[in-house]
């Protein structure tokens, strides 16, 4: 198992064990020197090797599925979340007690059950299997954070799932479920804000700024298990597919040890359909190219075979967007067909925030006529676009 020091937003962890040390799964193995969150052991083992990057554990032959070392107890709730290395699951990674540690007194907290990337569906999963967790979970943000109302925003596609949160929703006052619509990217937080809540966010604004918070259903699931079950995030719920044998159209894995292998995932549904391209971890949209080798952490969602690129002789204009393909996911692509890039556009909604580029209005995507003419006239025969809407 390859338990890498940095899944989260910030520094890279300090390991705390050495090398040939047996571990307890549950265990704490690295902190963070400065901004980021607590990495705990995902098995019991040895370990094998320590790298700047990663800790290698050798696991033991037995290992009792349900049997964890508990984070020490705390006074708060808060220092709980922060004991478990909490951090954002959708992909984020941003270090959840941080986000939860703000005043919103007659402010609101929204679950984001929106799962708006295609293939992906682990969060309806955990909603259609444990609708509770996602209550109590709420509860306690509510708690923490001090808002008085509570909103799961939910696509109402997903039947299955509302049904299993409309059994329960009578037994929680402060939490009502609300929809959203079915458009890429709905799970954004601005988007989700404005639909649930008729607020425009401007880019760079805060949701905090506004009394809301938003919170991914899987880190909600991690939020409950740190508090009620004094429980480490050793575990990660992802969905795989794309060009692989048995799952084209995704298969859901539930609460899998951090740090296994993507391709024991990859084996897991058949292996793949050849020839295939690159593998991603994130969604079709959102995503980071891997490969077989690398690990599961505590920000991989989906697990994604893509098609082979095929060959391309014109020289490429890239039409980047911020809801979608980046400057640099475009450029890696046109790397892969073998393409000459002539020129690069950003979508014209794009603003940059603080040395980051941002959507004005995720969700409202316009026409990229200028965009394209653009591209063009410098040089471009063809196009590469990363727009959510082209």
């Amino acid at each position: 198992m390859e338990i890498y020091l940095n899944q989260h937003i910030g520094e890279i962890n300090k390991s705390i064990v050495n090398e040939g040390d047996k571990v307890i799964k549950g265990q704490l193995i690295a902190i963070p020197e400065n901004f980021g969150a607590n990495i705990h052991a995902s098995v019991s083992g040895h370990v094998k090797k320590i790298d700047s990057n990663s800790i290698f554990i050798e696991p033991d032959k037995a290992q009792d599925k349900n049997d964890y070392l508990k984070i020490p107890d705390k006074d708060n709730k808060l220092e709980l979340v922060k004991e478990a290395g909490v951090v954002g699951a959708g992909g984020a990674g941003f270090p959840t007690h941080i986000k939860l540690d703000v005043d919103l007194s007659d402010g609101v907290v929204i679950a984001n059950a929106a799962e708006c990337e295609p293939i992906l569906n682990h969060n309806i999963k955990l909603i259609e299997e444990d609708p509770e967790i996602i209550f109590k979970g709420m509860e306690h943000i509510l708690d923490i954070t001090g808002a008085n109302k509570g909103y799961i925003a939910i696509k109402n596609k997903n039947v299955k799932a509302l049904i299993a949160l409309k059994s329960l929703v009578s037994k929680y006052p402060d939490i009502e479920i609300r929809y959203i619509p079915d458009i890429y990217p709905a799970g954004d937080e601005r988007v989700i804000i404005r639909e649930i809540l008729n607020i425009d966010l401007e880019p760079g604004v805060l949701p905090h700024e506004v009394g809301a918070l938003v919170q991914n259903v899987e880190t909600i699931k991690n939020i409950f298990n740190a508090i009620e079950k004094r429980k480490p995030v050793i575990t990660k719920d992802i969905t795989v597919g794309g060009r692989v044998e048995k799952a084209r159209k995704g298969q859901v894995f539930l609460d899998q040890p951090l740090g296994k292998k993507i391709g024991d995932y990859i084996e897991k549904v058949g292996g793949l359909i050849e020839p295939a391209g690159s593998i991603y971890v994130g969604g079709p949209y959102i995503n980071q190219k891997v490969n077989i080798n690398s690990a599961i952490t505590k920000v991989t969602s989906g697990v994604l075979v893509g098609m082979p690129q095929p060959n391309e002789k014109r020289k490429l204009g890239l039409l980047a967007c911020s809801c979608g393909a980046s400057v640099d996911d475009l450029k890696d692509i046109a790397s892969d067909m073998g393409a000459e890039v002539a020129s690069i556009e950003r979508c014209k909604r794009m603003v940059k925030v603080n040395n980051q580029y941002k959507c004005e209005k995720p969700g409202s995507c316009p026409g990229q006529t200028e965009k394209v003419l653009a591209l063009k006239n410098q040089g471009a025969k063809a196009l590469l676009v990363g727009t959510c809407d082209d």
